[in-house]
C-alpha cells in the first residue's frame, strides 16, 4: 500500500512537465521538487562538509576579521558597534553568549594593527580574506562555477565587503533603535489596533532584514551572473530558516542541560560550534536554493547529471566544436559554456568536462573571468576530426589496466588497434573546417540560442 502511494506521488510530482501546469500548480509542484532535491544534496553529504570547513575557517578568521570590518567603522564615530552585532548573531546562545561576546571583544580591541607591522597585517588581512574566498568557493562549487574571481578583484570587492558591510548593519541598527525610542512610536504601540500591528511587524521585521542580506550574499558571491529572482528566492528561505532556526536553537541551549552537565566550561564551545555549523549549512542551502531556482533543469527525480556514455561524449565534443568553429568563421560573439549547454540540451557538467579535455589538448582556449567564452586554440583547417574524438577518449594513462602476456590480451590489443585504425580510415584528414562548411548548407544551423546567433 505505502509502495502504491509512493509510486503515485512521483508520478503526479515528477512525469508532467512545468510548462504545462498552471501557474499555481506549478508553483507546487516546484517547491516539493526542490525539497526533494534539497535533501538528497544534504544526504550527499558536500555542502554539510562544506558547512565544517567554514566552521573551522570562522574559528580562525573571526577575531581578524571582525577587528579589520569594525575598525574602520572609527572612521565614521561608531565606536561600540561591534558588541550589539555579536549580541544579535549569538543570540541563538542565551545568557551564555555574553560571556562569548566578552571574550570576542577583548580579543578584538587588543589588535593593535599599527603594532603588527608589515609581516602581520599580511597574515591578518590573509587570514580575513581566506573566510571570504572560502565562502566564495562553496558559492562557486554550488553554482557549478570553475574559475574563482581573480587576485585583483578579490582584493577589492572583498574591501568593499568589509567596508560596506559593518555600515549597513550598523545603520539599521540605528534604524530600529531610533524606532524603538521615538515618542511616537511609544505611544502608537499602547493604542489598539495599532500596538499589535507594531509588534507583529517588530516580529516581521528580523524576517525581512535578514533575507535581504542573504539575497544580497547571493546574488553577489557566487563568481557568475545571477538573476535577481532566484537570488531573492534563496535569500528569503536563508533568511526565514535561519531567523525560526535561530529562536529553536535559542530555545534548545535555554534548556540544554544535559551538555553542560557533560561537558562542563567547554559546554559554550559546543553550542557555538553548533550554531556556527547550523549557520553555514542553512547560508549554502539557501545558495542551492538560488541556484536550482535558476537552473529548473536541474531538479530531476534521479541525481543529476546522468550517466553519459561514450558515444554521447563524441556527439558533444563534435557538435560542441563544430558550433564554436562556426561562430569563429562567420565572425560571430564567441560561444559561452552556459549557452552552449542550452543549445545542445546537454548537462552543464558534461560540457564543463569536455571543455576541460578539449583545453588539455590544446584545442580550445577560455577566455573571460565570470563568464567564460571558448575560441579555438589552432586554425580550425588543422584541427582534424579524428583528433578531436581522441581526445575525448582519451584519459588518464595510469588508470588503464597493466597488459599481460596471454592470449586474451593480445586479442583483445588487435581489436582495439583495428577499430582505431578503421576510425581512422573513416575520417581521414577530414578538419574542423570542412565539418563547419558541410554543416552550412541547405539554411545552415538552426537558430535556438539568439545569444550566439549560430545560424547564417
Amino acid at each position: 500500500m505505502l509502495s502504491g502511494i509512493s509510486n503515485r506521488f512521483n508520478t503526479a510530482i515528477w512525469q508532467p512537465e512545468l510548462e504545462d501546469m498552471s501557474a499555481p500548480r506549478r508553483w507546487g509542484v516546484t517547491t516539493v521538487r526542490l525539497g526533494q532535491v534539497l535533501l538528497r544534496d544534504i544526504q550527499n553529504g558536500e555542502i554539510t562538509m562544506r558547512a565544517m570547513g567554514l566552521v573551522y575557517t570562522t574559528l580562525l578568521s573571526l577575531v581578524p576579521l571582525l577587528a579589520l570590518a569594525f575598525s574602520m567603522l572609527k572612521a565614521f564615530g561608531v565606536n561600540d558597534a561591534l558588541r550589539p552585532v555579536l549580541h544579535r548573531f549569538l543570540a541563538p546562545l542565551g545568557a551564555q553568549a555574553d560571556e562569548i561576546i566578552e571574550k570576542v571583544v577583548g580579543f578584538v580591541e587588543n589588535v593593535q594593527v599599527g603594532l603588527l607591522g608589515a609581516i602581520g597585517v599580511v597574515m591578518l588581512m590573509y587570514s580575513v580574506i581566506s573566510l571570504i574566498q572560502k565562502v566564495e568557493n562553496g558559492c562557486n562549487y554550488i553554482w557549478q562555477v570553475r574559475k574563482p574571481r581573480s587576485l585583483g578583484r578579490r582584493f577589492t570587492e572583498y574591501l568593499s565587503v568589509l567596508i560596506v558591510g559593518p555600515i549597513i548593519i550598523v545603520a539599521a541598527s540605528s534604524m530600529t533603535a531610533s524606532l524603538s525610542s521615538n515618542a511616537v512610536v511609544g505611544y502608537l504601540a499602547t493604542v489598539e489596533p495599532f500596538g499589535t500591528s507594531l509588534y507583529m511587524i517588530g516580529r516581521i521585521v528580523p524576517y525581512v532584514l535578514y533575507s535581504i542580506g542573504f539575497t544580497f550574499l547571493f546574488a553577489f558571491m557566487p563568481n557568475t551572473k545571477v538573476n535577481i529572482l532566484p537570488a531573492i528566492g534563496g535569500g528569503v528561505f536563508a533568511g526565514v530558516l535561519w531567523q525560526t532556526a535561530s529562536l529553536g536553537f535559542a530555545l534548545f541551549a535555554s534548556n540544554a542541560g544535559n551538555v553542560n552537565a557533560v561537558y562542563s566550561s567547554f559546554a559554550i564551545l559546543i553550542l557555538l560550534l553548533i550554531w556556527l555549523y547550523v549557520s553555514w549549512l542553512i547560508m549554502l542551502t539557501g545558495c542551492r536554493v538560488s541556484f536550482l531556482l535558476q537552473h529548473t533543469e536541474q531538479l530531476t527525480r534521479k541525481p543529476y547529471p546522468p550517466r553519459l556514455g561514450a558515444a554521447d561524449r563524441e556527439e558533444i565534443a563534435l557538435l560542441m566544436m563544430g558550433l564554436i568553429g562556426y561562430n569563429f568563421m562567420q565572425g560571430n560573439a564567441p560561444w559561452q559554456v552556459a549557452r552552449l549547454s542550452r543549445y545542445l540540451r546537454a548537462a552543464p557538467d558534461h560540457v564543463y568536462a569536455i571543455v576541460d579535455q578539449l583545453v588539455a589538448k590544446n584545442m580550445l582556449i577560455e577566455t573571460g573571468d565570470t563568464t567564460v567564452t571558448l575560441l579555438p586554440r589552432q586554425d580550425i583547417e588543422c584541427l582534424k576530426v579524428n583528433d578531436i574524438l581522441e581526445a575525448v577518449r582519451s584519459g588518464d594513462p595510469a588508470a588503464a589496466p597493466s597488459p599481460r602476456d596471454d592470449r586474451l590480451h593480445r586479442e583483445v590489443g588487435q581489436w582495439i588497434s583495428q577499430s582505431v585504425e578503421a576510425r581512422r580510415n573513416t575520417y581521414g584528414a577530414l578538419s574542423l573546417r570542412e565539418l563547419v562548411i558541410a554543416s552550412m548548407r541547405d539554411g545552415g544551423l538552426q537558430d535556438r540560442d539568439k545569444g550566439n546567433q549560430p545560424a547564417s
